[in-house]
């Protein structure tokens, strides 16, 4: 009987050893299979094809910029040619038509 009652403390005592030392030893594995998954490694053909398509897209919005400009441009020149009042002859004219005024 008295083995009985030894058993209980050796038994808990000897888990919680174990716990304490398995744990840190557990948690530290895990973190180094989720680091080594996070940081998928990358060929260095991909990397030179996403850094020249970086440099294509650039030279794509440059472009795109430069074509805005233009229409901005445009577009003032336009909205600065219209007349404030055309002629009293072409008052008259329909709807949609584009005035001039001609000079001569």
């Amino acid at each position: 009987m008295a083995i009985d009652g030894v058993l209980v403390p050796i038994t808990f005592f000897g888990m919680v050893a174990i716990v304490s030392v398995g744990m840190p030893l557990a948690r530290a594995y895990a973190r180094r299979m989720e680091s080594g998954a996070a940081r998928p490694t990358v060929p260095p053909d991909v990397t030179a094809r996403l850094e020249r398509m970086e440099q294509a897209i650039d030279s794509i919005a440059i472009e795109i910029e430069r074509i805005s400009e233009g229409q901005r441009f445009t577009t003032k020149l336009l909205s600065d040619r219209v007349v404030a009042s055309p002629p009293a002859s072409q008052q008259a004219a329909a709807p949609g038509t584009i005035l001039t005024h001609r000079e001569g």
